[in-house]
């Protein structure tokens, strides 16, 4: 009896421990947002490269003295090697340390360059020096000072570099830098996009290397008839503002057109493709020497052309064309694809992602613009191509096969036969296949899952396993730790949507408890996968008793075309009776509250949360709005037109569309935050909401961020205090706690 008596003492003193340490939780608003690490956990190998054509991929890693290294592993002999240390290594000409915040390989491996010195300039871009690496006698020389872009050539023999609008070559033989643009001014340029440009399709390198060296295509810009937008921070005793062309709806947009250098001769030839008020969003050399292909959209983005253009002569030739009813994509932010053409080299042919049959598919063109075949079918969506193997004619790619909130790696034939599933474990896949398609790294989580990292060879074998993040299991076993929990349901107008909810500490159903539904909601986005929660603020809510919550609307990606599309030319209809009816399905709960619940969202995220507050009064008593979009006639051209329609088409879509026109439907709380420095979302958009609201006798909650970019916070101490408010809003307004200080206990 003693001994079960030990032993029955033993259990209720580890069981007490054991409830003790999941009892651990976050401090405070500071502690949640910087403790997110312990939940995403560790991603693997760093800067990945894949060089010799795969055979090899290039990593950094911290050494011994912290210094970073770029090390390499070859996945077929399991070896390392060091290829680089910044550890003794300083500047040429100077006792500073060597350091850098990104580098490129050369096509043969042989040489790295070095981007160092970084000033950024907008979301994609920046003003650097590049240094150039020699492997095999670890030569560094500085070769472009002061560049927005640099290159090396594919043969390795020079440099290509963007400056002060210029286009630029560095020679290695003869050691000289070449001019070959001259005629660069304020708002005109070569080789580089103004911020329209970059930000809505998606590229910040305006210029290309043919793939035999010997030219460079590029694209000159003329933002001088945009008109221009002025941003300040208040700071000082005269403000300073800052000058940036941005078209607005409807306004003059960038010109554009195609150049082509011949580097040798520093000769230029202009590809011959109108321009017609529209865009070039995207050139492709072909794997025929001197043949350029040029995607031309016109400016409602819903008719495509295809040239092909001769770089000697440019004469262009009109091979492949598409027109929607809606919008025609050629890139995805949100899945971070920058391209959906493809160039396979030693081949006379050419794939292209397109969602002309509902959904995005992979299709087969040969060089006269015959449609040899369709590539992959099915009520699915085909989400980026990862990799195409020439010489086996086979195309990697990631797709929603699976399901809409899985994605998984396949490989099929360029005939379309042979598909095949490669990933196993169910989840969210992110992909790193080799150019070869001989290998691939695999980073993927699900619901109950936190992150794997491994190596796999595409016969099936796992190489190596790089991260199994046992840690964050440990920590959600002794910390709180709720995970997201996925649903489906259906509207009252007969749309199935899918959506995720964490559930409140010490969850009870007995109880009543106040919800937070969290989105942003724009076309093409997705919120809700099968992916393990590792949104820290979230688990703060659920600790301090919120139901927390989200949804795969109606607009957004991975669905087909026809539910991403169907908010074409009124955006904000669908989205916000997608919300209404996820926290009414969630609110037939009896452990929802559903006369305490609220919207919060950021960018077109804060645009659907006051969206949705005023165009469905008394469904949400809080509204936390970051950074909105409130009059499409406000935001830039591009993206705005992509969706809605050119203005003079659709004058009564973006009046329905603005938040600002619904301003006397306000019944509950706003809480608004926006920066004056935010050159994407212009603080004019608030400004002009909040005085809507005011013309209508409606009270609502408004902090400027003046530094700030477009996330409102600037620095850590601002972060932590913007979601510190966030939350001191939500508990005296869905709680009734109006001692709540969030802020206070934050910023000690």
């Amino acid at each position: 009896m003693k001994n079960k008596s030990l032993i029955l003492l033993l259990i209720l003193t580890w069981c007490s421990f054991a409830a003790s340490a999941q009892n651990q939780e976050y401090a405070n608003v500071k502690d949640a947002l910087f403790s997110r690490g312990r939940l995403s956990g560790g991603s693997g190998p760093q800067s990945v490269n894949w060089i010799d054509n795969g055979e090899r991929f290039s990593f950094i890693e911290r050494g011994s003295n912290n210094q970073p290294e770029i090390k390499s592993f070859n996945p077929k002999t399991g070896k390392e090697e060091l290829i680089f240390s910044s550890a003794g290594t300083t500047f040429p000409g100077s006792d500073d340390a060597f350091s850098y915040g990104s580098f490129q390989w050369s096509k043969d491996s042989k040489y790295i360059l070095f981007q160092t010195n970084f000033r950024p300039v907008w979301r994609r871009s920046g003003i650097s020096d590049f240094y150039f690496y020699s492997v095999a006698d670890k030569s560094l020389k500085l070769v472009a000072k002061d560049a927005q872009t640099a290159e090396i050539s594919p043969d390795g023999t020079k440099v290509g570099f963007e400056r002060g609008g210029n286009l630029f070559v560095f020679d290695f033989a003869s050691k000289k830098e070449t001019q070959l643009t001259f005629d660069a001014e304020e708002y005109f340029y070569n080789g580089r996009y103004g911020w329209v440009y970059e930000e809505e399709f998606g590229l910040a390198q305006a210029w290309s290397w043919s793939p035999d060296s010997k030219y460079i295509a590029y694209w000159q810009s003329d933002e001088r008839e945009v008109p221009i937008f002025q941003m300040t921070d208040y700071a000082g005793q005269h403000a300073e503002y800052v000058n940036v062309p941005y078209p607005e709806v409807g306004d003059p947009n960038p010109l554009v057109k195609i150049g082509v250098l011949d580097v040798s001769a520093a000769k230029n030839v202009w590809m011959n493709v109108p321009l017609d008020g529209g865009y070039i969003p995207r050139i492709y050399w072909t794997s025929e020497s001197g043949k350029l292909a040029i995607v031309h959209m016109n400016r409602k983005q819903n008719h495509l052309k295809l040239y092909f253009s001769d770089v000697t002569t440019g004469k262009g030739k009109v091979i492949m064309e598409e027109k929607s009813e809606q919008w025609i994509d050629v890139f995805d932010f949100f899945a971070g694809i920058n391209h959906l053409f493809f160039f396979p080299e030693g081949k006379n042919e050419f794939l292209w992602i397109s969602d002309r049959d509902g959904f995005s598919h992979i299709y087969r063109y040969d060089y006269t613009g015959k449609l040899l075949n369709q590539v992959t079918k099915g009520n699915w969506e085909v989400v980026r191509v990862e990799a195409v193997d020439s010489k086996k004619s086979t195309i990697y790619f990631t797709s929603t096969e699976e399901s809409s909130v899985e994605r998984h790696l396949y490989a099929v034939n360029f005939s379309g036969k042979g598909k095949k599933k490669l990933t196993r474990d169910e989840g969210r896949h992110h992909l790193n296949v080799a150019p070869n398609g001989q290998y691939y790294i695999d980073n993927y989580s699900n619901v109950s899952t936190p992150r794997q990292v491994e190596l796999w060879s595409v016969k099936g074998k796992m190489i190596k396993k790089f991260e199994d993040n046992v840690a964050v299991k440990k920590y959600t076993e002794e910390h709180f730790y709720a995970p997201k929990e996925l649903f489906s349901f259906t509207t009252e107008d007969g749309q199935k949507l899918d959506g995720y909810m964490i559930k409140p500490k010490d969850f009870d159903p007995s109880n009543k408890y106040p919800l937070v539904l969290n989105i942003y909601g724009g076309p093409g986005a997705q919120s809700v996968y099968n992916e393990f929660g590792s949104d820290t603020w979230e688990q703060y809510l659920a600790q301090n008793g919120y139901v927390i919550a989200s949804v795969n609307n109606r607009g957004s990606g991975g669905y087909g075309s026809a539910f991403e599309k169907v908010v074409y030319r009124n955006l904000g209809e669908k989205e916000s009776y997608d919300f209404v009816q996820t926290v009414k399905h969630l609110a037939s709960n009896p452990w929802v509250d559903g006369d305490r619940m609220a919207i919060r969202g950021h960018s077109y995220g804060g645009y659907m949360s006051s969206y949705t507050m005023l165009n469905h009064p008394g469904v949400f008593k809080v509204s936390l709005v970051g950074a909105p979009v409130t009059d499409w006639r406000l935001y830039d051209s591009i993206y705005t037109e992509r969706y809605m329609d050119l203005l003079g088409d659709n004058e009564e879509g973006y009046k329905s569309s603005a938040s600002s026109a619904a301003a006397a439907g306000l019944d509950g709380k706003m809480f608004i935050a926006h920066s004056t420095m935010d050159e994407n979302v212009h603080v004019q958009n608030t400004m002009q909401l909040v005085k809507a609201l005011i013309d209508n006798g409606k009270d609502a909650d408004l902090r400027i961020y003046p530094p700030g970019a477009h996330g409102v916070a600037y620095d850590g101490t601002s972060y932590v205090l913007l979601y510190a408010q966030y939350v001191d809003y939500l508990n005296k307004h869905l709680k009734g706690d109006f001692s709540s200080n969030e802020v206070g206990d934050s910023m000690k």
